[in-house]
């Protein structure tokens, strides 16, 4: 299979070699789109994922000198609730030590997973604010966009914050990432971005390597646009970018 670059609907989709070359195709693509709103723009509001599917994609972009960091507010879009503080599990932690802490942002927003109602609140409030101009996402085992699973996921959600409970192949997907050990360990219970929260981003790059995610991918791009696999909107944004690698994509 060779790397190449198609639509499916509205969404446009990179096939790359694999994890490493998918990281650094996303963060060159990411990187020329943040300089050039930087030419216009004061500030650029950023959504970051938290997860080990961004490893190289992260590491790419820290690398990039030449990225406006100095006019970027940075935000994430989910949280566990009821880790301790500072939880290496956690996401605040993880986008701590992966990008946060290495690079000169203008401001830096974490969810706080041990007030989840005064929270959702607030970051409601910080969104209207700062409404996101780009959004670096993955893909979930079961197709979930943040932590909106199949269950609680609603194209429609009046609502761009929200508590929810986690599923089981959610919650079984920490696992196999390598965040807990064990299954009891995974939180029950999140905050979460909606989807019509990440949705309202001008531009949207999604970093899916492989190969337990062949399976989302497979439905992200065949099965209808539904709630029954909330990746599928991704096909329906003006904007949004897609990269897989030969262990992700099955054609």
């Amino acid at each position: 299979m060779t790397n190449q670059t198609f639509k499916k609907d509205k969404l446009t989709v990179h096939v790359l070699e694999d994890r490493l070359a998918l990281g650094r195709h996303a963060a060159a693509m990411a990187a020329e789109k943040l300089k050039t709103l930087a030419r216009t723009q004061d500030s650029i509001d950023i959504i970051f994922a938290a997860a080990p599917s961004q490893n190289e994609f992260l590491a790419a972009l820290v690398s990039d000198k030449t990225i406006p960091w100095q006019k970027i507010n940075a935000f994430h879009m989910d949280e566990y609730i009821g880790l301790p503080a500072g939880a290496p599990q956690s996401f605040a932690h993880f986008l701590r030590t992966h990008i946060f802490d290495k690079v000169p942002l203008a401001s830096v927003h974490y969810i706080d997973g041990n007030a989840p109602d005064t929270e959702q609140l607030r970051y409601t409030r910080l969104l209207g604010t700062h409404p996101p101009d780009v959004v670096f996402m993955g893909i979930g085992e079961n197709t979930h966009l943040a932590f909106n699973d199949p269950p609680v996921a609603d194209f429609h959600d009046a609502r761009l914050v929200k508590q929810v409970e986690l599923d089981a192949v959610c919650r079984r997907q920490q696992v196999n990432d390598g965040c807990f050990a064990r299954l009891d360990e995974v939180p029950k219970y999140a905050i979460t971005l909606t989807i019509p929260a990440l949705m309202m981003a001008r531009y949207i790059y999604c970093m899916v390597p492989g190969p337990t995610k062949r399976q989302a991918i497979t439905h992200t791009l065949n099965e209808p646009v539904s709630e029954t696999h909330p990746s599928t909107i991704l096909r329906e944004h003006e904007h949004a970018h897609l990269f897989v690698d030969h262990q992700s994509y099955q054609p």
